[in-house]
């Protein structure tokens, strides 16, 4: 399981290098303009203020706290990076094992001395380290200016978010992996998990609006993420019940992993 976890985890050097870096660019560029938008306050809140109530919803729906930390990190960064590493998610973990075994190389690796559950959990262990070091390198890029910057955080102040972050990348780590389980095609499992991200981010946004889509957003992931609300109180609840729910859903796909036959190469049927 190790050699596997270790091979496996090389593969993801450059994605971990190009997520990460690109989220801690993003992080790196919004504390720096903190201090701007707090000297020109009035302007961009008159701005806000002048934005319909759906489209901030997408943000916060608040445009009375976005001067604060809390509320400008969460609409210029937290907000939308769920969906962004969120693509990570999805690609990584539909084609966890679906993308070899399509290739015509799942069938020749197991042929080796290796079971089943030592390669499914080696891939496995090395894909939710790849989901971590992505968000610590994010958080990186978001603390490193921090001592001169006007949000006045720490360091650790700062990892709070990163938190609700990583739970939401492998909810959704596990649950392409799943699908890719079930479904006959990587393709299709990575569209049904983006139309979950998408919808859960869609119907949990104007849930705030919208009081009827509160019962189905409910039982969709973005409706648990704090995001940068946790500045103010991390969510221990949510945060190990959407752990939990990656837990179950990696447990299904190792189960269904060790039933199903393994294709020599192709996309598979739905008989």
């Amino acid at each position: 399981m190790f050699t596997e976890l270790r091979y496996s985890l090389r593969r993801y050097r450059w994605q971990i290098l190009g997520w990460g870096l690109g989220v801690a660019a993003l992080g790196l560029i919004i504390v720096a303009f903190y201090g701007s938008f707090i000297e020109e306050q009035e302007q961009f809140m008159q701005m806000l203020e002048s934005y319909p109530p759906e489209f901030l919803a997408f943000f916060g729906g608040d445009a009375s706290t976005m001067a604060t930390p809390e509320g400008y990190l969460g609409m210029y960064g937290f907000s939308l990076l769920p969906l962004i590493v969120g693509i990570f998610a999805i690609l990584a973990g539909s084609g966890l094992i679906a993308s070899d075994e399509e290739g015509g190389q799942l069938d020749l690796i197991l042929a080796h001395p290796l079971s089943r559950t030592a390669f499914f959990f080696g891939r496995l262990i090395a894909l939710l380290l790849a989901s971590l070091l992505i968000v610590f390198l994010g958080w990186l890029g978001f603390s490193v200016l921090l001592g001169g910057s006007a949000l006045e955080l720490s360091w650790l102040e700062m990892a709070l978010p990163f938190l609700p972050l990583l739970a939401q990348v492998l909810i959704y780590c596990t649950l392409a992996l799943l699908l890719s389980m079930l479904l006959p095609a990587r393709r299709l499992a990575a569209l049904v998990a983006g139309l979950v991200l998408v919808i859960s981010f869609l119907l949990s946004s104007l849930s705030t609006l919208n009081e009827g889509l509160e019962s189905i957003a409910a039982f969709l992931p973005y409706a648990y993420f704090q995001g940068s609300d946790a500045l103010s109180g991390l969510n221990l609840g949510w945060l190990g019940g959407l752990l939990a729910v990656s837990l179950i859903l990696s447990l299904l796909a190792w189960w269904r992993f060790m039933q199903r036959d393994i294709r020599v190469a192709g996309e598979g049927g739905w008989l």
